[in-house]
């Protein structure tokens, strides 16, 4: 008995781990993807800031900066922990019943 609890630590561990990574890897998404987005919008505000800076100035785009920086990691993270879940659920857990 004290074995199979064990192994369910094991088990539990192993999946704790593998949507943490998910996790990672979804924040670093939400960082290339935020990355890019900055990229292309400040080639705009260079070639022209007042088509593109919508009547805002330059404190103003900061906050949306920032806000938005946190919105896409969060979405990545959470997208991370739900991709995380479904992953683990195909792999590990329908695969084993396969067989």
């Amino acid at each position: 008995m004290l074995r199979l609890r064990n192994n369910h630590n094991k088990s539990n561990m192993k999946r704790e781990i593998y949507i943490v990574l998910f996790m990672i890897l979804g924040a670093l998404i939400g960082f290339i993807l935020h990355a890019v987005i900055e990229i292309v919008y400040i080639n705009l505000l260079v070639a022209n800031f007042a088509r593109y800076s919508i009547g805002l100035d330059y404190p103003q785009l900061y906050v949306i900066h920032a806000v938005g920086t946190f919105l896409i990691v969060t979405c990545g993270i959470c997208f991370g922990f739900w991709q995380g879940k479904y992953w683990w659920q195909k792999i590990y857990i329908e695969r084993i019943r396969e067989k």
